[in-house]
This record gives C-alpha cells, structure tokens and sequence, in this order.
C-alpha cells in the first residue's frame, strides 16, 4: 500500500509508554520528521521540563504545550512525541485528530511505575507514593487517551513489535487520510 499523504503522526499516552523510543523508529522507517513537544519546549525555554514547573508551574507549561502544538512544527511529515498531559488539556484531542493521525501507546499503571521509577526528570511523579500517583492520573487519563485513531498497548510488547505494529496501522490510516 503505497501512501501519497503523509499526515502527521502524534504519539501519545502516558509518561513511559515508549512514545520517544518507539517514535524516533517510527520516523525513521516511515521518512517523517521526528519531534519531541517536551524537548522542543525545554530547547526553547533553556531549561529542563522540572526546572519549568518549578519556574512556571504546570498551567503555564500546558500553554507552552498548545502554543508548540498550535505552531511549533510543519502541517505534514511530522512524527512528534507527546508529553503525557499534552493531549488531556480541554479541546487538544480533537485538535491533535484535526492537524493529523493520533495513536495512543498504553501500558498499566504497574507497567509505567517500574519503566519510570529511576527517572528523577519526571516533576509529576516527586511525591511520596509514585505508584498511587500513576493510578490516579491514569483514572483521569486513560478515557481521553482512548479516543485517539488507534490504541496500541506497549506492555509485554518489544520495541521492534510496537515499532511494527504503528508503521502497519500509519501507512492504514495515511491512506485513508483525508478523504
């Protein structure tokens, strides 16, 4: 199936479900360019995402999120990996769908917990009990996450099978897109 468009692609889901690591393959394989909204955010700042919640706070750093979302990269050909609360701000789902294809990588509350525990670069997971942290932000998340184009659980999966899975399901959908 050959694909004459090339929507952009956004990965999104929840801290430590792969979306950097399994985008920057993605990109490579399907010849888009490759963005990170939390490292283009931290470029543009000079500063780390912890030192802009420390700095700004979260709300000032979600409006850095839209305003890289609303203008930050091109309209097409782009693969950028989403910070984790980018897509669950008011209205950024639909908007997300409206400028490209969105998929959502998804993994338990468990499953995030031991992939981020060492990761001190995580402002939202500072508190005493990580893992009840994970479940609560999950309760909230996780139906938001789940109105994306295609839901892909990362869990008990290797990179090169999720890699695999969202090139098949992209080239699907890119075909589709538009019409």
């Amino acid at each position: 199936m050959k694909i004459t468009a090339k929507p952009n692609l956004y990965l999104v889901g929840f801290m430590g479900t792969g979306k950097s690591t399994v985008g920057r393959q993605v990109a490579q394989r399907m010849g888009l360019d490759f963005m990170d909204s939390d490292h283009a955010i931290e470029a543009a700042e000079g500063k780390s995402i912890p030192e802009i919640f420390e700095a700004v706070g979260e709300p000032a750093f979600r409006e850095m999120e839209r305003a890289f979302v609303e203008g930050g990269h091109a309209s097409e050909g782009c693969l950028v990996s989403c910070g984790g609360g980018l897509a669950v701000q008011p209205g950024m789902m639909d908007f997300l769908k409206s400028r490209g294809l969105v998929f959502s990588l998804m993994a338990t509350a468990q499953g995030i917990y031991e992939r981020t525990r060492h990761n001190s670069n995580r402002p939202l997971l500072q508190v005493e009990d990580p893992l009840a942290e994970i479940e609560r932000m999950l309760a909230v998340r996780d139906p938001i996450y789940r109105q994306a184009n295609c839901c892909i659980l990362t869990e008990g999966r290797s990179i090169g099978e999720v890699v695999g899975h969202v090139c098949r399901t992209y080239k699907v959908e890119a075909a589709q897109w538009g019409r």
